[in-house]
Formats: structure tokens, sequence, C-alpha cells
């Protein structure tokens, strides 16, 4: 395999012989033909074939099952029948794949989910941006610091944050240590989710507490004493507290480093169809949706839910283009569309998109994604985004589907379950002079657990004013 180009490779298939290592059609293997954006340059091309094939003999982190299930899910949202809550870390790291870690933000995201259901009165479905997210797309492949030109920090995944001509050094070994880490984080989400840490009771008990503590609280304490109020009546009826005890969580990433997913990449023996076991749903960023190029050729052969990044630039033919490529069956659930459009440009830029793709007869899940269209550059020098920017962009793409009497399917943000200091604004009031305090991102500014759930509480009175 030659060394990959850090803007754009094609690959002689021919050197990575992976059909018969995983019993697998050809035609997963017809991306390699064109031209792949955002890929590593690796230094040894042996020393990638090793770790590829080492990747293609792992058990799957996810089964196919599993990505049905999440596909039928997502059908519901398309229908307008559920709600999506796709959250987690901008990008993961191997040191943050711990206990303490992931239960902090599977508790945020429970907490959210609760709210969410509650004030929706539809199911929520719960997606973890976790346990793959270990890569990002970068706008340059190199950055320089006092002279000195390294490779970009890709993710840990590719490299190491460190900026030292080491840790920076493209290793393809991580992309093992980056499944291992996956398996590890899926593991305990499962654990936590199934074994009573989910409890509704106990979440609910969680945002009690929120409520009580936060700045913002008095405008949360109607829609909590009516959850409390709504626990009391289930249990006076008997309903069963099992029912409560668990929930449904699932995997997503963004499908970026495509030798990673096609290695873990499998044949269901049920179904006979591939899927990429690396997570339930992958996703493609703004920067890789090209219609002629690697990612989308690669996503068009599995059978996972897939999504797609649109940004502002994104026009009706691209969205409409993309569900032929990617939803050529027009199957709800398959494809979701998560705009990033930024805050001053949604209310114009997302209703032609909603509305030619309507027109079409597809059937999408739309889902706002409210934090890459609205990063800046603080005067420290630290990239971050305004908690009341972050909400108008959700505020407009719920006034776009209310003028169109179209379903908002959901929110996807970058958020912990820490007290980092990585966004201005939200209940306490952080300000651009409090972000050295704990910025503690490995790319992206995130939401803290409390602009986190201020969040949830806020899209909760917007759905019930929408519906």
């Amino acid at each position: 395999m030659p060394a990959v180009s850090s803007e754009f490779h094609t690959i002689d298939r021919s050197q990575v012989d992976l059909d018969m290592a995983m019993n697998t059609p050809g035609d997963l293997d017809a991306w390699r033909d064109l031209p792949a954006l955002q890929q590593p340059e690796w230094d040894d091309p042996a020393e990638v074939r090793a770790v590829v094939e080492e990747l293609a003999k792992q058990p799957p982190l996810v089964f196919a099952g599993e990505c049905d299930q999440l596909k039928a899910r997502l059908g519901e949202v398309a229908r307008g029948e559920a709600f999506v809550l796709q959250g987690g870390d901008c990008a993961e790291t191997f040191e943050g794949s711990n206990a303490d870690a992931v239960k902090n933000k599977l508790k945020t995201l429970l907490q959210m989910a609760v709210v969410l259901t509650y004030a929706a009165s539809v199911p929520v479905v719960k997606i973890g941006r976790m346990a793959g997210q270990f890569a990002k797309p970068r706008s340059k492949p190199s950055e320089v610091r006092d002279g000195l030109e390294l490779p970009a920090y890709r993710g840990d995944a590719v490299n190491g944050f460190d900026f030292t001509p080491d840790a920076r050094r493209n290793d393809p070994w991580r992309l093992l240590k980056a499944y291992h880490c996956s398996a590890v984080t899926l593991n305990l989400c499962r654990a936590f989710t199934k074994g009573g840490y989910a409890d509704l009771r106990q979440v609910h008990a969680w945002n009690r507490d929120f409520v009580a503590q936060s700045p913002a609280g008095r405008r949360y304490e109607q829609l909590a004493g009516e959850i409390d109020r709504a626990l009391t009546f289930m249990k006076a009826c008997g309903a069963n507290p099992d029912e409560f005890h668990g929930v449904e969580f699932y995997s997503s990433h963004e499908a970026l480093l495509l030798e990673y997913e096609r290695a873990l990449t499998r044949v269901d023996s049920l179904s006979g169809l591939p899927y990429d076991v690396s997570a339930h749903l992958v996703w493609l960023g703004e920067r890789t949706r090209q219609l002629d190029g690697a990612h989308v050729e690669f996503l068009r052969h599995i059978r996972n839910p897939i999504a797609v990044k649109l940004g502002p630039t994104t026009s009706a033919d691209d969205a409409l283009a993309l569900i032929d490529r990617l939803d050529p069956d027009r199957e709800p659930g398959r494809l979701s569309f998560i705009t990033r459009m930024g805050a001053g440009r949604i209310r114009e830029a997302l209703p032609p998109l909603i509305e030619k793709v309507e027109r079409s007869g597809a059937r999408v899940a739309w889902i706002c994604d409210p934090m890459h269209g609205n990063t800046f550059e603080a005067p420290s020098g630290h990239k971050t985004r305004r908690f009341d920017a972050v909400l108008d962009e959700v505020t407009g793409f719920f006034e776009v589907h209310r003028a169109l009497g179209t379903h908002p399917g959901g929110i996807h943000i970058e958020f912990t379950g820490d007290d980092v200091t990585e966004c201005v604004g939200g209940g306490h009031q952080i300000e651009e002079d409090d972000l050295h305090q704990r910025y503690e991102t490995a790319c992206d500014p995130r939401l803290n657990r409390g602009q986190s759930l201020d969040l949830a509480f806020m899209v909760a009175e917007l759905y019930r004013e929408t519906h």
C-alpha cells in the first residue's frame, strides 16, 4: 500500500487483499480507485498493512441486528414519531476511555434525554458521539509553532496531541488502540445503560438537583415538577419499575479513516449484507461528502444507518444527489441529514433544502448540529462558542420546521460531562476570560454538563411550542 496523501489518495487494491481476509464483496473496495480526502500520510506501507490485517481479525464492536434496530428508530424520526439526541466529545482520547469519563458523559446524555422525552411526548433516540470518535478532519495538513512545522493533530487514532516530532508522527498502530478503546467504552456504556445506572427515577433525581443548583433553575422548575408528578402517577398506577431500569443506547462516529472502517466491515451471516461494525451509525462530514469521492462510495455499500453533515453552502440539488447516491431505495431511517449552518445562516439556508427534499418524496431525518457553524477565536487564542449562538441556531432550526410543517428530528452536540470552561455563556455565565481555567478539549470546544442541561430544557420548550 503506498503512502497516503494528506489531501487525497488512490490505493492499489491488489496490495491489501481484504476480500480474502473478510469474505466480503468486491464492490466494498471500489472507493480505493477514487480520491479520498483527509487521510493521514503514513510513513511505512507495510506497517499499515499489518495493522489493517490485525483489525480485520478483531470481533465486531456492534452487530447487524443492533444497526437495523437503530435504522428502525431513525425511521420513526423521519416520520415525525421520535426525536434524536446525539452527542459526546468533539474528539475522544485514549486517556478518556475510562469509567469515570464515560459515566459522566452518559449521565449528562441521559439527563438531557429524560427532559426531552417528557416535553416532546415522543421517544428520544439516544446516540453517543462515543466509542469511535478518535479521528478528526483538519483544515491544514501541518501546523507551525515557533518555526517548527509538524503534522497536524488528527485525533488519537492517528497521532498524539503534544507538539513534538515523536507525538505528531502518524502511527498506524494507533488504529488498533482506537479499536480497543472503543470496545472498552462500548462495554462500559452497555453495563451502565442495562445495569441500573440509567434508571429513569435516578436520572430524574439528578435533574432535580441540577434545577435546584442552576442559576436559571426557576425557569425549569415547572417542567421538572411535571416530570416528578408523572413519575408519581405511574408508580401509583402500578407501572412496572423494570420498564424504567434500562435504555437503548447507540454509538456513532465520523467515518473518516477509510482503512479503519473497511477493516471493520463484515458480511452479516443472516442477511448476507455488509455492515460497518465499528459503530451503529457512521456519518460523513462537510469535508468528505463529495459525490465522486471515496467516502460516499464506501458508505453507499454498507447497510448501517448513515448521516451526512450539510453546511450553509449546500444546495438543494446537492442534498438530492446525496439521497440518490446513499439512499436510492428511499428507506426511512437509512439516511439522516445533520445541518450545521451557523446561527446567522440557518433561517435562510435551511428552508430550500427541506422544501426540495420533501417534494422529492425522500424520508430523511433532519438533525441540527448547532456547534460547528458557531466557532470563533477568543482574544486569548482559545477556540470557543457562545451558548447563545448555539441556542439561536437550534431556535432557527425549529422555526424553519414549524413554518414548513415538517419535523425537527433532533440535535447533535459536542459536550462533556465535566465542568470545563470551553464555551462562553450558559446559566453559570462563563466569560471569555474564564476559558483558560479548564480548557481541556483535544480539538473543538464542548458544552459542559451545566450548559448541556440548560440546552436540553430550552430545546424542550422549543419542541412544545412547535407541536
